[in-house]
């Protein structure tokens, strides 16, 4: 089955990424079905590395501006949520229950290359899932890297194996102030057919 145009509209051709945002909350149930819908996409062996803080209160806003650069303060103190995608450097111990058809734990064990490229790799699909998902259910977005990562890690994931992937700011979007829209490559300039 295909998803209609205005699906694919909404997702992809007309979607925005958002640096102004109106004054209207996201609910705590709005914010579960996000992780609801984003969970079911895949990952390798299914290790579902990402971990995801949604930053919504203003005792926890102060605390990720602190570690912004200055350009994207402004755009995340007025977000209505800002979504920390991270990733779980110890992803593999849940690999038991999420992949149990295989002993996929051992694929892991002693080889912190392999960790850290599907943590990275899949962390990131995980994230651009949430932002898909975002998009799908009448939200705005706006994915954004410039942060201390370090700054992030201590504030919010001191003592765990999870550190800070990049950012996305969550709300409703004003469309008044979004800048024209960049052009993209064309296919032959960014894909081929073998």
């Amino acid at each position: 089955m295909q998803l209609d145009n205005s699906s694919l509209d909404l997702i992809f051709r007309n979607a925005r990424s958002h640096n102004a945002w109106l004054d209207k909350p996201v609910s705590d149930d709005l914010l579960r079905q996000l992780y609801d819908l984003m969970k079911w996409a895949p990952t390798s062996a299914n290790s579902s590395p990402a971990r995801i803080v949604f930053v919504k209160s203003t005792a926890a806003k102060q605390r990720l501006l602190s570690a912004m650069i200055p350009g994207n303060e402004e755009k995340t103190r007025t977000a209505p949520v800002t979504a920390i995608v991270a990733q779980d450097y110890e992803f593999y111990e849940k690999l038991p229950a999420l992949f149990p058809h295989a002993d996929a734990r051992s694929w892991f064990l002693g080889n912190q290359a392999l960790i850290d490229a599907t943590a990275f790799r899949n962390s990131s699909l995980q994230g651009a899932y949430l932002l898909l998902a975002v998009r799908a259910l009448g939200l705005d977005a706006g994915p954004m890297s410039g942060f201390d990562s370090e700054k992030i890690d201590q504030e919010f994931f001191a003592g765990t194996k999870i550190k800070s992937n990049f950012m996305i700011n969550i709300g409703y979007g004003d469309a008044n102030k979004l800048f024209p829209r960049g052009p993209r490559l064309s296919f032959d300039e960014a894909a081929q057919i073998l």
